[in-house]
């Protein structure tokens, strides 16, 4: 087997090298989003809560303290007032956008690989039938020994071609379903946390409108 490998080692190695760079972007990629919808759904749930208690710094102290990316959002919703609701949801939905992308780093070099692997193994089948017609050529005659060499190695680049990009497929689809389950986990959440502060608003308006009235600001009219 190791001298299978060894007579395609023009396309075997490279493979080889993408196969360990894809492992590697895989690896840190299930790393990173492990644990993301779970603890963006439950710094939510705990947020809102402190918001319908009309709480909010204590809901921007629990997001400054939250490891989950999502915090990052909630901070800018809280850091804007007196605003429309679509520039607000157009200010979180660019923030979003942002996450997304991190949450997609890494991934065209998954599919590339995906996509160039059978190409790459493709040259090597190509370059060992040219070896192939070359040892028939230097030893004047044809016969299954004289083209053994070039054949196996042929089929070797095929092989490992085709595994390599099978394998990086399967993944890169696996990660594009996670990104995009992520973020729409970000973008339910991010509804909830608007209609929170929708809420503290509207609760906060009549507060201030009993304050204005008490201290004479202005009077009802008569």
């Amino acid at each position: 087997m190791l001298h299978l490998l060894y007579l395609g080692r023009l396309t075997v190695y490279p493979l080889a090298l993408a196969s360990v760079l894809v492992l590697a972007i895989v690896l840190e990629r299930v790393w990173r989003f492990r644990g993301i919808e779970k603890g963006t759904r439950a710094l939510t749930r705990e947020a809102i809560e402190l918001l319908v208690r009309r709480d909010i710094d204590g809901a921007r102290s629990l997001c400054e303290k939250a490891k989950t990316p999502i915090s990052a959002v909630y901070l800018e919703a809280m850091r804007w007032k007196n605003i429309a609701l679509e520039d607000l949801e157009g200010i979180l939905a660019t923030s979003r956008q942002e996450l997304a992308q991190d949450l997609r780093r890494g991934l065209w070099v998954v599919g590339t690989i995906g996509s160039l692997a059978p190409y790459v193994g493709l040259f090597g089948t190509v370059i060992g039938i040219i070896r192939a017609f070359q040892d028939m050529a230097e030893h004047g005659a044809g016969g299954f020994e004289v083209v053994a060499a070039g054949i196996s190695e042929a089929l070797v680049a095929t092989a490992a071609g085709l595994f390599v990009a099978i394998v990086a497929l399967l993944f890169f689809n696996y990660l594009q379903v996670r990104v995009g389950a992520i973020a729409a986990a970000y973008a339910r959440s991010c509804e909830r946390f608007v209609q929170a502060l929708l809420f503290l608003e509207a609760a906060s308006a009549p507060a201030e409108s009993v304050g204005r009235m008490a201290s004479g600001e202005y009077a009802p009219a008569r």
